[in-house]
């Protein structure tokens, strides 16, 4: 009874085999970049694309400093294709220059509309063909409306990337429920899933780096509010990132007490370290903007960043302290915030929500005293 159809099948098989061959002679290069796509190999040079930011631009917005990576890589990577769920000014994941994907206009940025479920199932589909590097925006709250597609993607291994941004309570007067708490929590949780929160711009370059790089989904965590460019990223946070977190400042032998952040927290932290260090304290501060490409790293690298011997460590990020015991161990500590949010301005919310350089200070002090 099947025979039928597999005769049918057979033929139909070899005319498009013929086709594609065809196809092949008459426009060999675009047949060499559908080979390349379908190979999933990145274009020769795209590294050297990528933006590089200095303490004296100015602070800036990760979620800023991803839109000017991703319009310094679209025309490297033509396989770049998304859009946002009707935030696209503010997820900045407009492809400058590009008009929008409609009938008789196949360009490559889509206006998904308020559906973050369906932008995500169809980034899927996207990712699915071979075809391209599918890329979705909206704010890390909604990540509960598109999560069924999330948790696909990474099931199926698909390369999507996710640009989740207004990340915390800091995105202010939008109050309680527009800011992420446990959202991150519910990120890492999701097997086979890559969460990147990074602490600056030029983190957030190798973020986009790490993320085209990776095998399977990404998630890109990124600030509303503007953040100070760091002067231990410049050269480090490339390779840094990639490994999942980095020592950005450190102190003359063995310290006293680590202190972890990400993303927006890891500047306050910084700050903080300097005050200890001027009370004769030795501190080390790491970045850890993921996790998940951190565990994947040798036990030698994990080690020579978070030395076991130093059992004083404390995580710092403003959203829920879940999972953190993981780096920071049974002696360590975690500065996050395991309540919702405020509407409030930014400045009134650092002060009131205690996620600032004197409260991580006074923790530490806490924590060096135990």
């Amino acid at each position: 009874a099947f025979a039928p159809a597999a005769d049918f099948g057979s033929h139909a098989a070899a005319d498009w085999q013929g086709l594609l061959e065809s196809y092949r002679s008459e426009y060999p290069e675009a047949a060499a970049e559908l080979d390349r796509r379908l190979a999933v190999g990145l274009p020769d040079g795209w590294r050297d694309a990528l933006p590089r930011f200095h303490p004296g631009d100015g602070p800036i917005a990760t979620r800023s400093a991803s839109g000017v990576t991703l319009n310094a890589l679209k025309d490297l990577i033509p396989e770049l294709a998304g859009g946002s769920a009707d935030l696209t000014g503010s997820n900045n994941t407009l492809l400058e220059g590009e008009g929008d994907y409609a009938a008789g206009s196949p360009t490559r940025h889509f206006r998904f509309g308020v559906r973050e479920h369906a932008m995500a199932a169809a980034m899927n589909g996207l990712a699915l063909s071979g075809l391209f590097r599918p890329y979705g925006g909206t704010f890390l709250c909604f990540l509960d409306y598109l999560k069924p597609s999330l948790r696909l993607a990474a099931l199926m291994e698909l390369r999507a990337i996710y640009v989740f941004t207004h990340d915390s309570v800091f995105l202010g007067e939008d109050g309680p429920t527009h800011q992420p708490i446990e959202h991150l929590a519910h990120l890492r949780a999701v097997p086979g899933l890559v969460v990147v929160r990074p602490a600056d711009a030029n983190e957030t370059a190798a973020a986009w780096a790490l993320a085209l790089e990776t095998p399977g989904p990404c998630a890109l965590v990124l600030t509303r509010q503007k953040l100070p460019v760091l002067e231990a990223t410049a050269d480090g946070a490339l390779e840094g990132v990639s490994r999942g977190a980095y020592v950005v400042s450190d102190c003359a032998g063995e310290p006293d007490l680590i202190l972890i952040a990400t993303g927006s927290e890891v500047a306050p932290t910084l700050e903080a370290a300097s005050e200890l260090e001027a009370e004769g304290h030795a501190v080390r501060v790491v970045s850890m903007p993921s996790w998940e490409a951190f565990a994947a790293q040798s036990q030698e690298y994990r080690d020579e960043v978070l030395p076991p011997g130093v059992r004083r460590r404390l995580a710092v990020e403003a959203a829920a302290t879940l999972g953190w015991e993981r780096w920071t161990g049974t002696e360590g500590d975690v500065l996050g915030l395991d309540r919702f949010g405020a509407s409030a301005p930014y400045g009134d919310l650092v002060e009131n929500l205690g996620i600032n350089a004197a409260a991580i200070a006074d923790r530490a002090r806490q924590l060096l005293a135990g």
